[in-house]
């Protein structure tokens, strides 16, 4: 069985819930022995797992060290908040349709200082051990904290050279997660936006054209990219509401320390890679290039970035 003990019950009353439910005889060893080792000062609360063949002796001994169930949550980067309520779904702390009202909830974002549509690109990727019985707003606290510690004073202090804020920057870094293969490449292509930024270009990202739309795993169509959406970087000028994803740490530090190098256009090498180009006139070169290694490998479709111009 799976024996509760909740916040702020006493290593008493959690031996008495025992006794009751015939899972130690004698109460008063327990009590007596909780006492010589100190742990009815300090029992772990959580769900501990009890079995058959467990001795009292070995349930004292399960309390001690307190092995309580755990579960492991890993959020990669690049997850966005359907992949987050997807996993955590999959762990029965929530379902995915509550998940995403609680992630837009206003007063989470106000007692978070989180300045944004909702905690998409807040919830930094880890492997995160929580024990069982946490609620979904627990273990998004534990998120939202994880991405604190990581943005420290220093970055905070460039973001405010940079003269962005969080949201921003975040919003950045989850572009050029979804973009970026090659950890060699995220200065470059955060360096493309940035310029194009302040050219005041349009970004042209492909991944912000089917955010809020479809899962970003689905191929991304000429339709798409003509769809008027907020977050749809070839429609509106700048960056958009709030992040797309859950950017790590390596986006986060390309977004707030971009290449410097002229770069205004990239095009996928079909490699994991890209090219990378100053002028309209290199980038098209480059975009045929990859148009003709594509045909060359009996496919049509061509994925580019800040083509349509």
């Amino acid at each position: 069985i799976e024996f509760e003990i909740t916040r702020g019950t006493t290593f008493r009353e959690a031996v008495e819930s025992l006794a009751k439910k015939g899972l130690v005889r004698d109460k008063w060893v327990f009590i007596l022995l909780g006492r010589l080792t100190g742990i009815d000062r300090k029992i772990k609360a959580g769900y501990y797992p009890i079995w058959g063949s467990m001795s009292p002796w070995d349930i004292f001994k399960a309390f001690r060290r307190g092995q309580i169930i755990e579960y492991e949550l890993t959020v990669v980067p690049g997850d966005s908040l359907l992949e987050v309520g997807e996993k955590l779904s999959g762990l029965g702390i929530t379902d995915v349709k509550s998940f995403f009202p609680l992630s837009r909830d206003k007063d989470m974002l106000i007692d978070y200082d989180i300045d944004a549509p909702s905690l998409e690109g807040y919830l930094f990727p880890d492997t995160y051990k929580f024990p069982k019985g946490l609620s979904a707003r627990e273990v998004i606290t534990l998120m939202i904290e994880r991405l604190r510690n990581v943005y420290n004073t220093e970055m905070l202090s460039r973001t405010y050279e940079l003269r962005l804020t969080e949201r921003d920057i975040l919003t950045l870094a989850s572009i050029i997660e979804k973009e970026a293969v090659n950890d060699e490449e995220r200065s470059l292509i955060a360096a493309v936006y940035n310029n194009r930024l302040k050219k005041k270009m349009p970004l042209q990202a492909d991944p912000t054209a089917i955010y809020g739309v479809k899962s970003s795993r689905e191929k991304i169509t000429k339709e798409d990219l003509l769809r008027k959406t907020k977050y749809n970087t070839y429609i509106i000028n700048g960056l958009p509401p709030g992040p797309i994803a859950s950017p790590g740490l390596k986006s986060i530090l390309a977004a707030l320390y971009p290449a410097d190098v002229p770069y205004l256009y990239f095009v996928s090498n079909n490699d994991g890679t890209h090219s990378f180009s100053t002028s309209l006139s290199s980038h098209l070169d480059a975009v045929k290039a990859y148009r003709d290694k594509k045909k060359a490998k009996g496919r049509n479709t061509v994925k580019t970035e800040g083509l349509n111009r």
